[in-house]
């Protein structure tokens, strides 16, 4: 699970990195050279939804991700875990959700292309919906039987273990 956390961090580092080098260009290209480029804006919009998906299952398996949990505190230890397992039960289902759903989505979009990119094809602009998905419900199902991983990437911001 590591590796595919490292493959997740790598792929929206790269997304990150590549959005802060295309939105520049195309704001140079419009208003520097008074030409706008028509690919920049189309780029880092799909260059997003890789950064999203792949950025949101790495941060939820290390815990960077966003909650509320004062309700959870205030409970007794067992209530406290009974509500930590339904919380992982709505996440599970959230990736499910997204991998069937992601895959069904990529199906019926397939054959269409985008003006911007046309060889791209749209389906294939959507995966990383399921493939995202995927990575969740393998990180969900990995903090549900064996618990929180342990730090060995030297993350300072991942949460203990309140178990």
């Amino acid at each position: 699970m590591d590796w595919l956390y490292l493959a997740c961090v790598w792929i929206a580092g790269i997304a990150l990195v590549l959005i802060s080098l295309v939105v520049p260009w195309g704001v140079f290209t419009r208003y520097g050279l008074n030409s706008a480029s028509s690919w920049p804006e189309a780029s880092a919009i799909l260059l997003s939804i890789v950064l999203t998906f792949f950025g949101a299952a790495a941060c939820y398996r290390v815990g960077l991700h966003m909650r509320v949990s004062f309700v959870r505190d205030q409970l007794p230890p067992a209530l406290a875990r009974l509500a930590d397992l339904a919380a992982e039960a709505v996440m599970l289902a959230v990736g499910g959700f997204m991998t069937v759903f992601g895959v069904g989505l990529c199906q019926t979009t397939w054959n269409q292309s985008i003006a911007e990119f046309p060889s791209l094809s749209v389906g294939v602009t959507y995966l990383p919906i399921p493939l995202g998905g995927t990575c969740l419900i393998l990180f969900v199902l990995e903090r549900m039987l064996i618990g929180r991983p342990v730090d060995r990437m030297g993350d300072a911001h991942t949460l203990p273990t309140t178990d």
